[in-house]
């Protein structure tokens, strides 16, 4: 009886893996990951200091309601940051604080944002699903 047991066991714990293998063949990509030590409510802030939303419309920032580059609505859902780079945390950055090495000539203008601003307007954007 515990010979059975025990065999009974081992075909559930050998055979648990494959019923886990349908559920990794979703369509969904998984979302980018958060910004580790980033704050958005500060993000939120610094993008409207910035003046992003001249060029962009941005939900929940004032006054965000450009037309100029793309809107940045569900941007946590997205899968590429400026249509070459995958959508994480450090690509963001890097295009945030200096778009004009990751794409020389792109109408983002280069306006001096930190790396410690760059990491918390990134969070806020995280946070547009």
């Amino acid at each position: 009886m515990i010979h059975r047991i025990r065999a009974s066991l081992a075909l559930l714990v050998a055979l648990s893996p494959l019923a886990a293998v349908p559920g990794c063949a979703s369509t969904d990509p998984p979302p980018p990951p958060e910004v580790r030590g980033g704050q958005p409510a500060r993000g939120a802030e610094l993008i409207a200091r910035y003046g992003c939303g001249s060029c962009h419309a941005i939900p929940g920032i004032d006054r965000a309601d450009g037309l100029v580059g793309p809107p940045l609505t569900r941007f946590g859902s997205r899968s590429y940051v400026a249509g070459k780079l995958v959508n994480n945390a450090d690509n963001l950055q890097h295009w945030i604080a200096d778009p004009q090495e990751v794409e020389p000539g792109t109408a983002m203008p280069d306006l001096g944002v930190s790396a410690l601003d760059a990491q918390d307007i990134a969070a806020y954007l995280f946070t547009l699903d």
